[in-house]
């Protein structure tokens, strides 16, 4: 754009040009623009003069304008200014509610305590907050257009994790970072559906050398060809309303959406299968899963095969509960029950402390990403792969060293008392049946074995 003044420019129009009471006019709206530009500008005085500097120049050469062309390449000036970033663009504000975006532009900061900062807001640092970005901004990044410029991936994706991490309702979290519901509502549906996609490996069936360490692992704690635990969590919801909320009433009497999740002593998680009703029996989400499938067909257990008394040979199993009936012949169960010998009960306890990752995993995971600890009202369509998303994340951190923080445990409660978080444990499928007992007992002397030969 060329600086000289309009007094040096060719006047080649037709006619007398306008009036002085036109000019006056055209003058009065161009600065109603400008002003109009310096709404969201920063308030501090320094900053304010700075922009009325900027627009001076531009004010006077209009106010100077001998006739008609002057006046409209004057105009076309202002707006090739306006597109260059010179002034700042403005959204309507005449129907979209002013927001503070206080959350969002304290995450804008960088400073000395940021770090401290987003692991209290995101739950990760600041420099695997760039990593994420880094991954994600390809599929998240969207265009400019001409009616308003979009929002930058960095807000788009902080969003997303503070809905997840601090439970809050679309309402509060929105306002905190300045944007609209509905905007709220598409942005996590588009960070959901981003992380996916930038890391499809994130969760899967461990081989090679991550293979050999879980049985190293599970080997070392007496357990021989064992794959990992298994047990499912309840996620609660909202009443449901465009579905047959019966068949989400579970027997705690709350509406939830059930998760079966295999995890190994490192409580990274290897296989999720999320979204059966929360009345739905443990064993039915696991017999309609794909671990199953794939378990039935051979395609998981590869370990060499140990013999053991009664015919038994084992390629490999898991550690589950005695939520898991006998029809699950790859799930070692405890014994339970009050008759115990001296193998069985230690037996029981070797396996309650291995099998006690999936039980931590469960508690780290719904601690740190709050909005699956607590009943929230939710979309059941984006409901499983938002818990997705999470998970990827959960095995997110755990690849970068991310600590846990030990605090997420404890709340305070309405009276100011500090106490645990209940983590909603859920009480075994009845956990002394003696006919159960009876009916694992060929399993279970395999098992004791098993413990005795690892």
């Amino acid at each position: 754009m060329e600086s000289t003044g309009f007094s040096d420019m060719e006047v080649c129009g037709r006619g007398q040009g306008f009036r002085d009471d036109e000019i006056d006019a055209v003058e009065m709206v161009v600065t109603a623009v400008v002003v109009n530009t310096m709404r969201g500008v920063p308030s501090s005085l320094r900053d304010m003069l700075a922009e009325l500097r900027k627009r001076r120049p531009l004010l006077q050469r209009i106010g100077k304008a001998p006739d008609c062309v002057a006046t409209c390449q004057a105009v076309i000036q202002l707006c090739g200014v306006l597109s260059s970033g010179v002034f700042p663009w403005e959204t309507p504000r005449w129907w979209i509610k002013r927001r503070t975006g206080r959350t969002w532009e304290d995450l804008r900061l960088c400073d000395g305590v940021m770090d401290e900062y987003y692991r209290q807001k995101l739950r990760l640092s600041m420099a695997l907050f760039r990593q994420i970005v880094a991954a994600c901004a390809s599929y998240v990044e969207k265009k400019v257009t001409h009616y308003r410029m979009p929002l930058p991936v960095e807000q788009v994706i902080a969003f997303a994790l503070y809905r997840w991490a601090s439970g809050e309702t679309y309402e509060s979290g929105t306002s905190a970072f300045g944007i609209g519901r509905a905007t709220g509502l598409q942005v996590v549906r588009d960070v959901t559906s981003t992380l996916l996609q930038a890391y499809p490996n994130a969760i899967k069936w461990p081989v090679g050398r991550r293979r050999a360490q879980i049985l190293s692992a599970f080997r070392d704690k007496g357990f021989l060809n064992c794959f990992g635990a298994i047990d499912c969590t309840h996620i609660f919801i909202d009443k449901p309303a465009d579905a047959p909320s019966a068949n989400y009433y579970d027997r705690k009497h709350k509406f939830s959406v059930q998760a079966q999740v295999v995890v190994d002593l490192d409580l990274r998680i290897m296989d999720v299968h999320i979204g059966y009703m929360g009345s739905v029996h443990d064993v039915r989400v696991l017999h309609n899963s794909q671990l199953w499938r794939r378990a039935q067909a051979g395609e998981l257990f590869d370990a060499p095969p140990v013999s053991l008394p009664h015919g038994v040979v084992m390629r490999g199993y898991r550690l589950g509960d005695n939520g898991y009936l006998v029809v699950c012949p790859w799930i070692v169960q405890p014994y339970g029950g009050i008759d115990q010998s001296p193998d069985e009960e230690r037996f029981d306890t070797r396996k309650k402390v291995a099998r006690g990752c999936v039980e931590r995993a469960f508690g780290r995971l719904k601690c740190t990403w709050h909005l699956f600890l607590r009943t929230h009202k939710t979309n059941l369509d984006t409901l499983s792969q938002q818990f997705m998303a999470v998970c990827t994340l959960h095995n997110i951190l755990l690849d970068a060293g991310i600590d846990f923080d030990e605090n997420l445990l404890w709340e305070v409660d309405e009276n100011g008392v500090r106490r645990g978080v209940d983590l909603a444990p859920w009480a075994l499928w009845g956990t002394t049946r003696a006919s159960g007992n009876v009916a694992r007992m060929s399993t279970g002397t395999c098992c004791v074995t098993l413990f005795k030969t690892g």
